[in-house]
């Protein structure tokens, strides 16, 4: 019996941690590209791979349940292909001894999930923003970025080129105007600079040969004047002091999240999404025990060898119960139907629907 609990678990424990290390790089992938346009924004190489590496335990709290589930539907695929079950059932070893070694680390991996999700996942991807948010500070040039709008204030500037000189091509600025529906001004020049007071935190776009167009509401043309050079301070400093990261939900550890929700209700404010948000994590933490009741009486009854199937019907099953996550959650802002309880819903499906599928199993 001992054996045979080694050869079942160490099949299971290869295949969910091949599974971790796939799935891990891929859903850092989307993370990567931002890697790539941040360095090619300025940002030092150091301050990237550091944001990388903060967003693995992120990664990680959804990629664990998910290798469970690939696991499960894999290695217990293959024995029911094989009749390695029915040969072991056969010799008098039920379902429940030939899993127990799994219940055991998958409670385990449950804990080590409910860890990430509470404390370090919030904890370093609020560490990751603050990263990406020192690095814009000591490089602020790098919020200009060619080709794309920067809104400061009532502020709308583009640029279509900069070099490391911190020269500036075919730039265009909007002076928008104080309800931001309608333009005032619209300042074009063909080059420009930007010098950055470092001290002041105070980063100035200069423009040279400008040519400005005034819109005033008694004239039906914009009146078109020009100056030799204009320039637009940017307090960068007080620009990612207004990235207030710290104050979302997702971004906080579990005893801020308690403190707040007790907090909020002393003063008689809505804490829905706080218990929405804690309700998630918990939800998600405990999904790798959902995904091995469901996914092993599927293993065994499907019965096949190809991985393909395995990986199909896995990918349908973890994608259908995250969405289903994802739904719920986003109804915070409707906290007369008690989201923070329905987004438990897909849980208890998946529970309770296999620990049903999986005593019929038994039972043959």
């Amino acid at each position: 019996m001992r054996i045979l609990n080694i050869y079942v678990t160490k099949d299971f424990v290869v295949t969910g941690l091949m599974a971790v290390i796939v799935m891990t790089f891929g859903l850092m992938g989307t993370h990567l590209i931002k890697m790539f346009q941040a360095l090619t924004q300025g940002i030092p190489l150091s301050s990237a791979l550091m944001f990388l590496l903060y967003i693995i335990p992120t990664a990680l709290s959804l990629t664990i349940p998910f290798s469970v589930l690939v696991a499960t539907m894999l290695v217990f695929g293959k024995l029911s292909a094989n009749n390695e079950i029915t040969a072991m059932r056969a010799c008098g070893i039920s379902i429940l001894q030939i899993i127990s070694p799994i219940i055991i680390l998958t409670f385990a991996l449950t804990c080590t999930c409910l860890y990430l999700q509470m404390d370090l996942s919030p904890y370093y991807s609020n560490k990751a923003k603050d990263i990406l948010k020192e690095a814009g500070i000591k490089k602020p040039t790098a919020l200009l970025e060619p080709g794309k709008p920067m809104q400061y204030e009532n502020y709308n500037i583009y640029i279509d080129d900069k070099n490391d000189r911190n020269e500036i091509k075919n730039v265009q600025v909007y002076i928008l105007s104080k309800d931001m529906k309608e333009w005032e001004q619209d300042i074009t020049a063909l080059s420009g600079r930007i010098d950055v007071d470092e001290d002041k935190k105070v980063m100035k776009i200069i423009l040279f040969n400008a040519i400005i167009k005034v819109k005033e509401n008694n004239d039906s043309q914009p009146r078109r004047t020009s100056a030799e050079s204009i320039e637009f301070p940017i307090d960068y400093g007080h620009k990612f002091n207004e990235i207030k990261v710290g104050d979302k939900p997702q971004y906080i550890t579990s005893n801020e999240l308690f403190s707040r929700t007790i907090l909020y209700k002393k003063r008689g404010m809505n804490v829905t999404r706080l218990e929405v948000e804690l309700n998630q994590r918990i939800a998600l933490a405990v999904s790798p025990i959902a995904f091995l009741l469901l996914g092993m009486p599927l293993a065994i009854r499907t019965s096949r060898r190809e991985t393909s199937v395995g990986l199909f019907i896995s990918v349908i099953l973890a994608g259908a119960y995250f969405i289903s996550i994802m739904i719920l959650a986003a109804l915070y802002t409707k906290p007369a139907i008690h989201p923070q309880l329905l987004i438990w819903i897909p849980n208890l499906f998946y529970q309770i629907g296999g620990a049903i599928f999986l005593f019929i199993i038994a039972r043959r």
